[in-house]
């Protein structure tokens, strides 16, 4: 929230500095974000007063102005060549006498005024623009002053420059802040300064003329009020200060009518709305929209309306989006003549996110969203009748009574109470607390304490509607005495270390072995591409973002792929040749087996996954090698690193986003953790990669996971070893005959491993077209005995009958 600080000093101004009181707020927990100078410094230039203006006689665009700038012009009318195209008799402007220093510069120095010679014409001085004055872009021409503006007067006191603009962060619960009611309220009861409540009259009732309002939702609107005004003139000027005022909260300013509105939120915190009468229909109905209904908004954009969102309608359809914007159609204009004044309450959950449905904001939605007191909507009401008739009055202009609807106050009753125990508040504060102080701070607050010994009961008043429980009440009391006064107390709690189980390794030791296989980390929202859901997870029910930030990002991810192919192509734009990335991340998909809990939500599992992508050169550039592409066994040796020491197996499969004759699914223990392979050739044409990167995904769970070490003795037994030719057909695979020598009954085969393929030419050995010889080394060992030749040749046999029960048969002995 933005304020100018002249405006909260005529509410409360207490005796503190301006950088004081913006410490003091933010001790306080209104987080003073900025403090800007509403000028820059300048010096010497003061209020002067066109007495004439002549043709230069050598310049057609410039004129030979006199002026007076009262006791500056002692001597008579000082002489100034100016080149506006507003200078003209009459008008009171900046005059920056010699000796004047200007603003600075784009070079940081100021600029000093020096009499000088414009086309032969000596010019005593310079009339400025609000441009030269860095007041705002406007440089058309010079800057005219109010007319009653005294001559010879400070520029900076005429046009109350010497201000500074404050900017807060407020957090949600901190609404009652959003006016300069509110904060005036608040500085109130930090310093001890009275606050000056303004004064609201009551505006005489001449009419008796009401706009009939039906409450149709109650659970959209919980009080409502309106009145009557005719006969203003809308074409009345708004008044210079309040202008002033409302640049200086950041609001352009439209027309007398919706300054009056605008202003009267900022002042009291109440946002309202002007009808033009004449545009209403006979009555207006407060409900929920109607699926399919319309409205044209005062920015010009047509929205389609839902159940979703509240309106205020009348006979011919919708006619404001509640709580939010007014319409088109009713909208006051340079014809408007009788308005009626809304002011209401919205119930929160019924404004919250609605505008951003739409893709905009308001200040209004802004305020509802977190909450406005109820009981200030007929307050607000009086004092824009007050400055609707000060400001657009004429003798023709008279006034209706109230309209006023509260069904919430008769649905709540009595006003709420909270109570505080001032032992609990002293134990959550962790500093001595006396039940005086808490009085003390509760009383300036305007908060009524009452009860006896350690309890205080608050009632709460309806402008605090964020006390409701006794953490409010204790935050309230560490806040007025200022979050600097708390102690700075080490905590006692002893610090018990979270022991992970040794079973368990933990995410950092996963990216740090990633890292350490030459791949580089990647962070990338959870929020991705509809097109990559569907063609590389094969997902075309996934969970779709309410608000997106962006158009494209409208689903949540379920895959990590996509995210790390949108990075290589980023890298590849940028002419990086070899790519190796990783992330670790979570995905979401749809699982109705999933309860709603503290950490859950209904039917959408959020696992944590671990991905990976290696594209360009298998090797960075080096002398040792020659250089050849990365491809599935480089990524696969990488996955058997990352999991070491289980030894996953790697079964052919398929994968949407993957090539299907060079994926594998990887397992462990017989459980699918995840999948390796190519990108498939259709996604490197329509991601417009040069290569196919190959790429992994696994579950980071099955990742984390590492077997305990046990101890085993060294054994006693000398081991012996059997290397054996095979010859089988292409299509028994590695795994499957491996797994069958190494199947022992009687246990003395301890490893099969394989260690050359041998594929001869066609007609050049004794294999068959579709053979080939594999050669295999048997570890065999007994830990209790010494193995006899016998026992070894029998233990080779009945490992080439298994092997022969695969497909394979043996060739020849080594």
């Amino acid at each position: 929230m933005q304020f100018p600080e002249s405006w909260l000093r005529t509410l409360c101004n207490p005796s503190l500095s301006t950088a004081e009181l913006a410490e003091r707020l933010t001790m306080a927990g209104l987080e003073v974000e900025e403090l800007q100078p509403v000028a820059p410094p300048f010096s010497k230039i003061v209020v002067a007063e066109i007495v004439t203006a002549e043709q230069h006689p050598n310049a057609d665009r410039l004129r030979v102005c006199q002026v007076d700038a009262g006791p500056h012009s002692k001597e008579g009318p000082l002489q100034i060549v100016c080149g506006a195209p507003n200078a003209r008799v009459g008008i009171k402007v900046p005059l920056a006498l010699v000796g004047a220093q200007l603003p600075p510069g784009e070079d940081g120095k100021p600029f000093e005024i020096k009499v000088g010679k414009l086309r032969g014409v000596e010019s005593f001085g310079m009339l400025c623009s609000a441009r030269e004055l860095k007041l705002s872009e406007d440089h058309a021409g010079l800057l005219e002053l109010s007319a009653d503006a005294p001559l010879g007067a400070s520029v900076r006191e005429v046009l109350g420059l010497d201000d500074t603009l404050f900017t807060l962060k407020l957090t949600p619960n901190l609404a009652h802040h959003l006016s300069l009611l509110g904060l005036a309220r608040e500085v109130s009861a930090l310093t001890g300064a009275p606050l000056n409540m303004p004064a609201v009259p009551q505006a005489a009732v001449t009419l008796s003329d009401r706009l009939p309002v039906r409450i149709e939702a109650p659970d959209l609107c919980g009080r409502f009020s309106g009145r009557i005004v005719r006969g203003i003139n809308p074409a009345a000027a708004t008044p210079a200060w309040m202008v002033e005022r409302l640049a200086r909260c950041g609001q352009r300013p439209v027309n007398a009518i919706v300054d009056i509105s605008n202003y009267v939120m900022f002042e009291l915190g109440q946002p309202t709305h002007i009808f033009d009468l004449a545009k209403v229909g006979a009555g207006l109905n407060v409900r929920w929209a109607r699926q399919g209904e319309t409205l044209q908004l005062l920015n010009g954009q047509t929205v389609t309306l839902d159940p979703q969102v509240g309106v205020i309608a009348d006979e011919s359809g919708v006619e404001s989006l509640a709580g939010i914007m007014g319409g088109e159609a009713t909208a006051v204009g340079d014809h408007t003549r009788d308005v009626y004044i809304e002011a209401a309450f919205w119930w929160p959950k019924a404004v919250a996110g609605r505008a951003r449905r739409y893709n905009f904001s308001t200040d209004a939605g802004h305020r509802f969203e977190r909450g406005v007191d109820p009981a200030g909507t007929v307050r607000a009401i009086e004092r824009i009748t007050e400055l609707l008739l000060a400001i657009c009055g004429t003798a023709d202009s008279a006034c209706g009574p109230i309209d006023d609807q509260w069904p919430a106050q008769a649905a709540s009753g009595a006003a709420a109470t909270v109570s505080m125990r001032v032992s609990r508040a002293a134990k959550v504060l962790g500093m001595p607390l006396s039940r005086a102080q808490c009085e003390t701070v509760f009383s300036r607050l305007g908060l009524a304490p009452q009860g006896q010994d350690d309890l205080i009961h608050i009632t709460v008043p309806s402008h605090r509607f964020d006390l409701q429980i006794e953490e409010d009440l204790i935050e309230e009391v560490a806040r007025v005495l200022g979050f600097d006064q708390l102690p700075d107390t080490p905590p006692l709690a002893p610090v018990t270390a979270r022991v992970r189980p040794e079973a368990l390794r933990g995410a950092h030791a996963v990216r740090r072995a990633l890292a350490g296989l030459d791949y580089q980390e990647g962070i990338h929202f959870s929020f991705v591409e509809e097109r990559w859901e569907q063609e590389l997870a094969g997902n075309n029910q996934a969970i779709r973002v309410l608000n997106p930030i962006a158009a494209p990002l409208s689903v949540m991810r379920s895959s990590l792929i996509g995210s790390l192919i949108q990075a290589a192509r980023g890298n590849v734009a940028r002419k990086v040749s070899r790519v190796r990335l990783f992330e670790i991340g979570r995905v979401f998909k749809r699982d109705d087996r999933i309860p709603d809990s503290d950490t859950t939500v209904a039917g959408i599992d959020q696992p944590l996954k671990v991905a990976g992508l290696a594209m360009g050169s298998a090797d960075a550039l080096q002398w040792a090698s020659a250089a050849r592409p990365v491809d599935f066994f480089d990524v696969k040796g990488d996955v058997e690193t990352l999991l070491w020491p289980l030894k996953p197996v790697f079964v052919a499969a398929e994968h949407p986003a993957l090539h299907p004759g060079r994926c594998a699914a990887v397992q462990l223990e017989g459980q699918t953790i995840g999948h390796v392979g190519e990108l498939h050739p259709r996604w490197r044409q329509g991601y417009e990669l040069p290569c196919a990167p190959v790429v992994f995904e696994l579950d980071l769970q099955a990742v984390l996971s590492r077997p305990v070490p046990v101890a085993q003795a060294v054994s006693r037994q000398q081991a012996v070893w059997r290397d054996l030719a095979l010859v089988a057909g292409e299509s028994l695979s590695h795994d499957t005959l491996v797994q069958a020598l190494a199947h022992d009954p009687v246990g003395l085969v301890r490893s099969a491993r394989l260690f050359d393929v041998y594929k001869p030419k066609a007609g050049a050995s004794d294999l068959q077209a579709g053979e080939r010889s594999l050669a295999v080394r048997l570890e065999l060992l007994d830990e209790n005995a010494t193995l006899t030749e016998d026992r070894i040749e029998a233990a080779v046999q009945q490992a080439l009958e298994r092997a022969a029960a695969v497909g394979a048969r043996l060739r020849t002995a080594v």
